[in-house]
């Protein structure tokens, strides 16, 4: 099969999009090599490095017009390449889908990852919310098959977007392999020393604004008065940033809490696994498995009282760890890469 991608966010995106799309490619390329696999890419220009097995081929825009406005060809333009190609599946990776691509002769696949924007819309503005909104509804009602990452999702899509529950497959989002494999006592000093951080640590991982929410473990580690460092990972929104700044300040917790915002992805696994505790009070996600402490993301009492009950319980600490693990086999490389192409070759 010729199997195209929406690669725009494979090469030019850091964050969960990203990952999810170099992820995808990833797997099919590795566990399905009989394929060819074409990469549309609107610029060039690449943010991120992402590595390319033979049987894939980065698709540029091939006319002057689409090159001046990769935006224009990515929504639109790509569509007589996408005939020209000989594509016979293409998939969008983030939840769009370009205008006519039912025209092309291929048959069309969409990834919905969430509707975070419809349920809370007071973190996004107007005009995103309309464009994403028309833009979510036309993939999903002209989509051959929707693939929801998780179970709220599907229910989601439904409910906000209308989308036919029989088109929908839930195929859950993988895993980079790195964070599977073991980390030597020598790198972990080695990252510890690069990053200049404490020995023991809670940690949050993600972007540093408001529907991330780490202003709750700063109002949590003040009110229950936690005697622990916090290190925070992830690129900050400037205006959010300051805001979680004069948390920090206000209650004196600057020799607690320490931020990096320009960690590498290879070494994220080392910092990781040095952490006593993952914190991530987001507003919205899908899942964090069954064997997680779940917390109410408006609460800091709730929070506070919650890191404290996992710090001072060692079987409780263990067990999370023990059962955690067994439910991540649940996102192997091989069940991911399997489910993905049951549903390009039910097309």
């Amino acid at each position: 099969m010729n199997i195209a991608f929406d690669a725009k966010r494979a090469f030019h995106n850091s964050r969960g999009l990203g990952n999810y799309s170099r992820d995808t490619i990833r797997l099919l390329s590795s566990f399905y090599p009989e394929n060819n696999y074409l990469l549309f890419n609107p610029t060039d220009k690449k943010n991120i490095k992402c590595l390319l097995a033979e049987c894939t081929r980065e698709i540029l825009p091939d006319s002057f017009l689409g090159r001046l406005f990769p935006s224009i060809w990515r929504s639109v333009g790509m569509c007589h390449q996408i005939r020209s190609s000989g594509v016979d599946i293409y998939h969008g990776l983030s939840q769009e889908l370009p205008w006519g691509i039912q025209k092309t002769g291929a048959r069309s696949v969409v990834t919905m990852h969430d509707a975070i924007f419809m349920r809370y819309p007071e973190l996004y503005s107007a005009s995103y919310r309309a464009i994403f909104i028309e833009k979510n509804k036309y993939a999903c009602r002209v989509a051959d098959r929707i693939i929801a990452i998780s179970e709220q999702t599907k229910r989601d899509i439904i409910k906000f977007f209308d989308a036919d529950e029989n088109k929908i497959s839930v195929v859950y989002q993988g895993c980079n392999n790195i964070f599977r494999a073991p980390i030597s006592d020598e790198a972990k000093k080695l990252i510890r020393k690069k990053y200049n951080l404490p020995k023991n640590f809670l940690l949050n991982v993600g972007a540093i604004e408001k529907r991330k929410n780490v202003s709750l473990i700063i109002e949590a580690m003040h009110r229950k008065q936690i005697d622990a460092h916090l290190v925070v990972v992830g690129k900050p929104d400037s205006s959010y940033f300051e805001e979680v700044s004069a948390f920090i300040s206000k209650y004196g917790l600057e020799n607690q809490v320490h931020f990096i915002h320009n960690a590498e992805t290879v070494d994220l696994p080392a910092i990781y696994n040095m952490a006593e505790m993952f914190i991530y009070p987001s507003i919205f996600e899908e899942t964090g498995g069954p064997y997680s402490r779940y917390i109410n993301p408006q609460d800091a009492d709730e929070l506070g009282e919650t890191i404290l009950d996992v710090l001072n319980d060692s079987m409780l600490k263990n067990e999370m760890k023990l059962k955690g693990l067994e439910f991540s086999q649940k996102f192997i490389d091989e069940n991911v890469s399997g489910d993905l192409m049951a549903v390009y070759q039910s097309l």
